[in-house]
């Protein structure tokens, strides 16, 4: 697996946002000696940004018309790195749960029914994705807003999945 200079980044600065919250210190560590630290970097457009970190949405949504990430690629336990469209990253979540669907119409009027008020959808949010074939739905906890830091990633997927090659994890997660 090759490894980017902006996942290395991402990594560095991870400490960074532990120093100052022994609890997620511990929860790294943990995961770290599990070998299970799992990353992803999650592009979000205002307002869902905003209430994420005002805490407002506790359900981040990715509907796609193909398998993509974090389609069956996030789990519980995952940390997430979040990152404003054209800008830097300013937070930092845990995964919860994270539930996959191929949608049908009657699943997405379930999905809209059960899960909007996490969710926070703007007007035409619904709208935009009913001709979804998939969808993800991620509960997120323990959300932080952590010093801004840019990455240059020029690609544009709005959701990057990755962890870095054991050795690097042991030098990035305790220099």
């Amino acid at each position: 697996m090759t490894v980017s200079t902006w996942q290395r980044n991402c990594v560095a600065h991870l400490n960074k946002a532990l120093s100052s919250n022994s609890l997620w210190q511990s929860y790294v560590s943990d995961k770290q000696n599990d070998q299970d630290l799992k990353l992803h970097l999650a592009v979000c457009a205002e307002p869902y940004l905003y209430y994420i970190l005002d805490g407002t949405k506790t359900v981040e949504s990715r509907f796609s018309s193909v398998k993509c990430p974090p389609f069956e690629r996030v789990s519980k336990g995952d940390l997430i790195f979040l990152k404003k469209v054209s800008g830097p990253i300013v937070g930092l979540c845990r995964v919860e749960s994270a539930t996959f669907y191929e949608l049908t119409p009657n699943t997405f009027n379930n999905i809209r029914d059960e899960f909007s008020q996490g969710i926070c959808p703007a007007p035409g949010f619904w709208e935009a994705r009913v001709n979804a074939a998939f969808a993800t739905l991620i509960t997120i906890s323990q959300v932080q807003r952590i010093e801004p830091f840019w990455v240059t990633k020029r690609d544009r997927r709005g959701w990057v999945t990755f962890s870095l090659p054991e050795h690097e994890k042991q030098q990035c997660l305790y220099d």
